[in-house]
């Protein structure tokens, strides 16, 4: 017989619910938004070491130092410093709302109506959404060449297909990825887990083909893209900004791996063991790579995939794209699919399950994407390169997501203190639709950010863009909910 009420019971600090009927019967419930319960919660901390091993071993991270070197006007060092700097001031935020997922195991949406209401929560989770099916589509990109060259090594005929064989081999690896995450989570884990030590051998093969053809010192000694005697505080800060905007998305939405982690010792350890050091290594790697190019190949190549691409071995090139594809795949399943799945999901739970959400997020994806396929198919001439898309993107969109960090973080730690109604975030009847106090400390940051764009004086504000974003919102929304609890405690000491 089903009961009628939720029932929530505690085993060694981690939270599980009953479903009863309320939560059952509810439209903000399906199974796969669930609360994890305590036996499904497997992630050791090695695993999740593993995780973000596998995602931050990728293309976008190789190309970072670039990125700082050539658009922010950092010198490599200054480059590098900044990597990994910024890898660890985000574990802040990853660590902290990673907390909820693991206590309660719940996934960012459900974590979310907390702050911004059981409706009010689909708007952060639809711009998370969007940012992730763009990364998709990009990591997709450089997934489907790297079958592209695979199969050129493989099948000389294929070479001559040109950006047409590229489009395939996007559409191969976009099949990939889709049929990963609609395994589930247990899938992913072992993805992650069995690719973590393959990666980091293909990136010590590369480091060792590449030291003999560059000479750290010089490298380190290139001078920066800036103006002559101009000030490394504002470029530095920019650059930090726009690094950890790299993993801001993640800071957002960690609660859907932690729901997974066996203990919060386990999420924060395999946070701190997986994240800072492989992001700087991997990206050095990339600095180092992209300089000795030139005598490896010929000319300057800035990603792995087209600097394998030239090596005369068709064994060797074989063979190093088949880890690139699963270093990508690795990268994309986690990062760039799990969270919209989720998202999309929250919209409608009884009408969009798991599959549903996984299809919506790999068609969005793909729409992004459809201007770079068109190019590749010679159908459409342009000049905008995915480097540019993906670099501006980093600055701008971490503007928008700091203020969700800051509420959520303010709102789980001090204003909730750590206690949510479990089976209430399931329900409409403990919650506001839309938490007024969640939009409000979100739009005002916002806005500041937009109109800071058109004045010189206050541009500073665009560029630190995550850090007063995060800040400010955060304090608007304490500021909120202090002021609104007021009123009721002088009432009721009436």
């Amino acid at each position: 017989m089903q009961q009628n009420r939720s029932q929530v019971t505690e085993r060694d600090g981690l939270f599980e619910l009953e479903a009863g009927s309320d939560v059952l019967d509810s439209p903000r419930y399906n199974h796969d938004m669930a609360p994890t319960r305590v036996r499904e919660r497997t992630w050791n901390k090695w695993h999740i070491t593993a995780l973000w091993i596998g995602m931050s071993i990728c293309v976008p991270t190789y190309t970072l130092g670039g990125v700082l070197t050539a658009y922010f006007g950092l010198t490599v060092g200054e480059a590098l410093l900044a990597i990994l700097l910024a890898n660890v001031i985000v574990l802040i935020p990853l660590t902290l709302n990673a907390f909820a997922g693991t206590k309660y195991g719940i996934p960012f949406p459900v974590l979310l109506r907390s702050s911004f209401g059981i409706l009010g929560s689909n708007v952060p989770c639809l711009i998370r959404a969007l940012v992730a099916c763009g990364w998709f589509g990009i990591q997709t990109m450089f997934g489907g060449l790297a079958i592209h060259l695979f199969l050129g090594s493989v099948f000389e005929g294929w070479k001559s297909l040109g950006g047409t064989g590229e489009v395939i081999g996007f559409m191969v690896f976009w099949a990939l990825n889709l049929w990963v995450v609609i395994r589930g989570a247990e899938s992913i884990k072992w993805l992650e887990t069995l690719s973590a030590p393959l990666l980091v051998a293909v990136g010590l093969g590369l480091l060792v083909w590449a030291m003999p053809n560059v000479s750290m010192t010089e490298l380190l000694a290139i001078p920066p893209k800036r103006p002559e005697g101009a000030s490394v505080v504002g470029y530095f800060a920019a650059g930090l900004t726009a690094m950890v905007g790299f993993w801001a998305t993640l800071s957002l939405n960690i609660p859907d791996f932690s729901r997974y982690a066996k203990s919060q010792k386990d999420q924060i350890l395999g946070q701190i063991f997986g994240l800072p050091l492989t992001m700087f290594l991997f990206a050095a790697l990339g600095v180092v790579m992209t300089a000795a190019s030139v005598k490896l190949v010929g000319v300057t190549v800035s990603d792995p995939v087209s600097l394998i691409g030239h090596i005369q071995s068709p064994v060797w090139v074989a063979v190093a794209m088949a880890l690139i594809i699963i270093a990508t795949l690795s990268t994309n399943t986690a990062a760039n699919i799990v969270s919209p799945t989720n998202d999309f999901q929250n919209i409608a739970p009884r009408v969009i399950d798991r599959t549903k959400a996984v299809l919506l997020t790999g068609l969005v994806g793909l729409l992004l994407m459809g201007h770079e396929l068109l190019k590749k198919l010679g159908l459409i001439v342009s000049d905008v390169s995915l480097e540019t898309v993906y670099s501006n993107w980093l600055l701008g969109y971490s503007s928008l997501l700091g203020p969700i960090a800051g509420i959520m973080v303010v709102d789980y730690f001090l204003i909730k203190k750590q206690r949510l109604d479990l089976a209430g975030l399931y329900r409409d009847d403990v919650y506001p639709a839309w938490n007024a106090a969640g939009f409000i400390a979100f739009g005002v940051p916002v806005a500041l950010t937009l109109l800071s764009l058109g004045s010189d004086a206050f541009n500073w504000f665009y560029s630190y863009g995550w850090f007063t974003g995060s800040a400010l919102g955060g304090l608007i929304y304490y500021g909120l909910c202090v002021l609104r609890t007021q009123p009721a405690a002088v009432k009721s000491a009436v």
